[in-house]
């Protein structure tokens, strides 16, 4: 199993530290350091900014939002941070919710599965440098009735195939990423209720002849190092109480289904009910510790390692690491001890 790290969104004063965390773990050898965007900064833009200034560490967009560019579009920002970086590239696809589609991008949320298989089916085409020619139902290439006409990606990649990841939570669409893809970004990845998800990934994987070897298997954790375990917890009650109880509306909110799922129906309805009444505090206080502690990892090293090791068993080929920041010293301690945990776990690769 291999570290990462999600820097998550840019533009709130945190920049300069988010870079140095991304060096950091570039010296300390984490394979990947991820990006997001929602309808604030770009992942693009700041993975460009990143890889000018790191070394090995792969750069990867966690997402790059579907309903946002054109499939062309997002084959050519890979081919074009894959060559500026050297080969470096990861690209991060996800359909994104329904509020941020509809009323940021004025895309309507209709058919995510069908629209996110016809979109990679073009990604991939454009990046192996094939004219460009698609007739499926949501992307016809080139229009019919004007005067375009099929074209051809300009730009080289490094790499022979940039590797695409699907960021996805409800059991169908984790299915169609084992299918497609060629990584899973996954979210609130407990290893004590990781089945079903890679249950579904099996079963994507073998609808292509294919099984979970080579799959790369990257849930995003919450860390934070300290001696008690459960004041580490009450550190990720922001983070989680915003996507269980705010990340979508009442009737459409994958993350409070995920938490459903794993057996919390009452908290999670407490949680957004909570939430959606901006009574923020009553959210947070009412994730119950255990669904904190079985998705993050919180306490002291030892601790760590352990639930590292129970990460590594579940199936996690790369762990990446969210670091719930105080300071940037803080920031960078919690990434070398996490290389030590990693170590003290014995699942390092």
């Amino acid at each position: 199993m291999r570290l990462g790290l999600n820097l998550g969104y840019w533009g709130a004063g945190n920049d300069a530290a988010n870079l140095e965390l991304a060096k950091e773990a570039d010296r300390l050898g984490y394979s990947v350091v991820w990006a997001a965007e929602a309808y604030g900064s770009d992942a693009p833009t700041v993975l460009a900014w990143v890889a000018a200034q790191t070394e090995r560490i792969d750069v990867g967009s966690a997402i790059l939002q579907i309903p946002a560019r054109t499939p062309a579009m997002a084959a050519m920002t890979a081919a074009t941070l894959d060559s500026l970086s050297g080969g470096r590239f990861r690209l991060g696809l996800g359909v994104s919710g329904p509020q941020v589609s509809e009323g940021w991008h004025g895309v309507r949320f209709d058919k995510p599965l069908a629209r996110t298989r016809e979109y990679v089916d073009i990604v991939r085409t454009a990046l192996r440098r094939e004219r460009l020619r698609y007739d499926g139902e949501h992307y016809t290439l080139p229009l019919p009735d004007g005067p375009g006409k099929a074209l051809t990606l300009t730009v080289h990649p490094v790499r022979e195939h940039i590797p695409v990841y699907l960021a996805s939570v409800g059991p169908k669409n984790v299915e169609l990423t084992g299918e497609i893809a060629d990584g899973w970004l996954g979210v609130f990845f407990s290893p004590e209720h990781s089945a079903a998800s890679l249950d579904a990934l099996r079963r994507g994987r073998r609808k292509v002849g294919k099984t979970l070897d080579g799959f790369d298997v990257v849930p995003t954790v919450p860390l934070f190092f300290g001696e008690d375990w459960r004041a580490c917890a009450d550190r990720v009650r922001p983070y989680a109480a915003l996507y269980v109880g705010g990340m979508g509306s009442r009737e459409k909110n994958f993350y409070h289904d995920l938490a459903v799922r794993m057996g919390f129906a009452a908290e999670a309805a407490e949680v957004r009910d909570r939430y959606l009444a901006r009574d923020y505090d009553g959210a947070m206080a009412a994730l119950p510790v255990d669904f904190l502690d079985s998705t993050s990892l919180l306490g002291p090293r030892e601790r760590v390692a352990e639930r590292m090791r129970a990460y590594a068993e579940a199936g996690v080929t790369t762990l990446t690491l969210s670091p719930m920041l105080q300071d940037l010293d803080q920031g960078i301690a919690a990434l070398r001890t996490a290389t030590e945990a990693l170590d003290l776990a014995g699942v390092g690769s």
